[in-house]
């Protein structure tokens, strides 16, 4: 019996693809480096539909229906690296391996062009959604060339979630795109949740609410329009009670946030390609500052503001509509950062991705699924070159409606000393991109003082510099 898919990889993500795919009613070859691990998924889960074992890697390729399509469920990196080498020896040429892994979008360009080289298809292919998505239907971002597509895409469309008839999948763009647009998904994905747990400790710490109480709250604004799945299992940990103690399960947790790494390589990408993610850094700075516990411990003794902590004069419910504004408002400009970051990546690269696209594919299966993306779709759908998310009429409206609000929690956590760099940044961001003129211009007459750096003119074309340390006259530099 040959098969019509086959993966390598079977920890718990590659575990669900392949029931996934069996479900669906396709053969699915199975390989692992143990063979405990096929065995086991077999025996658990056979009755699925047909699972092809295979000991070896000779056997596993043996498996698979020419042209071969192999899914690659391994850890980022080296470890990639090796199965890929050892599966490009067994296949021939037209196969493709599929990437599903949180793998580096430079690393998936290298593995392309090799394997292009040698008549394989690379397609490095983004998927989100979690092990409850990859088993019951995840967003799924798949790069790699049109040929290839062409022979999995109707898989993968089909394992997907879907939306009101359309599939959480699409082709995004050669080579690395796919795993460049997964960057960026996890980029926002980092900027949301910092953005909601900076909403919850500023309600907590201004008005004194139990985690019980504002996992009310979450679930509350879950109804409109910050529905979404990060705003729902919000809820679903803050009401949690501790079995062992039964104090909240939120409070017996380390606060040490971990991350994996694309958080990392999204504020990478955007610093090289010139683009400010401000909120996607913050998330990642946020992260990296909480790991520092002994630091913080002894940080503890510097003075903060000579209040009670507690916000005097305003009512329970104005404070929260105003951080559920600010949050609304925030998340805006994060996503709108992060489609720019898309928009800059496609450009370089020469992707051509269709950001209307993206959105729709996010809409189901992923973890930034949310109501609001249908808006964004339909904004980059009336306007594919849309300058910026934050210039869509339906959001310069919601930004207008939210700004005061949105300013008021910010100078609100600003005197009760909670830090809140999400709220901030997202708010900085807005008022820059909107001013006439930035600061900018003594910026770069600094530098033009210190390292003849020279500078351009608002009034006449040229590039030009002030000679400081002679007559300060002014001089035109050549081209």
């Amino acid at each position: 019996m040959k098969a019509d898919i086959g993966v390598t990889g079977l920890a718990v993500m590659g575990s669900n693809l392949s029931r996934n795919f069996a479900r669906h009613g396709y053969t699915v070859a199975l390989h692992n480096r143990t063979q405990s691990r096929t065995d086991a998924l077999v025996a658990a889960h056979g009755h699925e539909g047909q699972f092809v074992p295979s000991p070896s890697t000779a056997d596993f390729v043996g498996a698979l229906e020419p042209p071969r399509r192999v899914v690659v469920m391994v850890q980022a990196g080296p470890a990639t690296d090796a199965v890929v080498d050892d599966l490009a020896a067994h296949l021939e040429p037209g196969d493709m391996i599929l990437d599903g892994g949180n793998a580096h979008f430079v690393d998936t360009r290298r593995r392309e062009s090799t394997l292009r080289d040698r008549g394989l298809h690379f397609v490095g292919t983004g998927i989100s959604g979690g092990e409850v998505g990859a088993l019951e239907g995840p967003s799924i971002m798949p790069g790699g060339s049109d040929e290839a597509y062409a022979s999995v895409g109707p898989l993968l469309e089909t394992i997907a979630a879907q939306v009101d008839g359309t599939p959480c999948c699409t082709h995004v763009g050669p080579d690395g795109a796919g795993h460049f647009v997964k960057m960026v998904h996890n980029g926002i994905e980092y900027s949301d949740m910092q953005l909601i747990a900076e909403s919850y400790d500023l309600l907590r710490q201004a008005l004194g609410a139990t985690p019980g109480e504002l996992g009310a709250v979450f679930r509350d604004w879950n109804g409109g329009e910050l529905e979404s799945y990060l705003i729902g299992i919000t809820a679903d940990v803050l009401e949690h009670v501790d079995a062992a103690t039964g104090r909240p399960f939120v409070d017996i947790v380390l606060d040490e946030a971990e991350q994996k790494g694309t958080g990392r390589w999204g504020v990478q990408s955007a610093l090289e390609l010139g683009v400010p993610v401000t909120g996607m850094a913050e998330a990642v700075f946020a992260r990296s500052l909480s790991a520092h516990i002994a630091q913080r411990r002894a940080a503890a003794a510097l003075p903060g503001p000579g209040t009670a902590g507690r916000v005097a004069g305003v009512a329970r419910d104005t404070l929260v509509e105003d951080v559920r504004r600010a949050l609304y408002a925030s998340k805006i400009v994060a996503y709108a950062q992060g489609f720019d970051q898309i928009a800059a990546g496609s450009e370089e690269y020469g992707w051509d991705i269709d950001r209307g696209a993206m959105a729709t594919i996010w809409r189901g299966g992923c973890i930034i699924r949310a109501r609001f993306l249908d808006r964004v779709r339909a904004e980059y759908d009336a306007d594919r070159g849309l300058a910026s998310l934050l210039l869509a009429p339906s959001f310069v409206e919601a930004l207008g409606e939210a700004q005061e609000a949105w300013r008021r929690v910010v100078a609100t956590a600003a005197s009760l000393g909670v830090p809140t760099p999400g709220f901030s940044s997202a708010l900085a961001y807005y008022d820059a991109l909107r001013r006439e003129r930035l600061p900018a211009a003594l910026v770069q007459g600094l530098r033009d003082l210190f390292g003849a750096h020279t500078y351009h003119r608002v009034d006449r074309s040229g590039t030009f510099h002030t000679r400081w340390s002679e007559d300060r006259a002014e001089a035109q530099v050549a081209p």
